[in-house]
């Protein structure tokens, strides 16, 4: 199976720099307090927001981090499709049975590795909630440098609040021509509300200008 992720497929395509400048911006953030853990949320429904988590882990494992993306969308998963890899272990077997190994997937990209969303949860967010999640974020974090989260858009579910409070910080995303205004500004409402770490929000599915195309055309 081909994995289309242009971080990967097409490096130094403009949309492939638009994920390291955004990498770029989150270790600024990160040396004025650690971002050793992070949320990537979509704001509202966004048929793309894997795929955003996604390419931001892969830049961040160019550059030698240790990555480890969680897919702890436990509704709609998708990370496991993108980087063509088997989804019958990971984050709810991990929170099942805590003594057993992390099963931890490599990907094409050296340095990172995928914790799929693993079989079906019955109840995501209590999942999510639970006592167990702190200790596989701590996990985790022993295992790399850097640990992405993906979760499901942040008005649609409270997963993605839950999880918040648990990270580092949490970056919010919002797909140009889709995101509605109202859904961007109540995901910043609900995440200041829980007392969430906001870092920014990155605006994706720019298209790229047209000069930008040409200097990276020709560098």
């Amino acid at each position: 199976m081909t994995i289309n992720l242009v971080t990967l497929t097409s490096p130094s395509s403009p949309a492939a720099e638009a994920y390291r400048r955004l990498r770029v911006n989150l270790m600024s953030v990160g040396r004025e307090a650690a971002l050793h853990t992070l949320l990537v949320a979509a704001a509202g429904a966004d048929a793309d927001k894997a795929g955003a988590v996604a390419n931001l882990a892969v830049t961040f494992a160019r550059v030698g981090k240790r990555v480890i993306l969680a897919d702890c969308d436990l509704r709609h998963p998708a990370q496991h499709a993108l980087f063509a890899l088997p989804n019958a272990a990971g984050v709810t077997t991990a929170l099942r049975d805590e003594k057993a190994a992390l099963p931890l997937l490599p990907t094409e990209a050296p340095g990172l590795r995928v914790l799929t969303s693993g079989p079906a949860a019955e109840s995501p967010s209590d999942l999510i909630a639970s006592p167990g999640m702190g200790r596989l974020i701590t996990r985790l974090c022993d295992e790399a440098d850097v640990v992405l989260f993906d979760a499901p858009p942040v008005t649609l579910a409270t997963d993605a609040a839950e999880l918040a409070v648990q990270v580092d910080g949490v970056l919010l995303t919002v797909a140009a021509g889709h995101t509605k205004r109202d859904d961007a500004q109540r995901a910043k409402e609900l995440l200041e509300k829980v007392g969430a770490r906001l870092v920014g929000a990155a605006l994706v599915n720019v298209a790229a200008d047209a000069e930008l195309r040409k200097y990276l055309a020709t560098g």
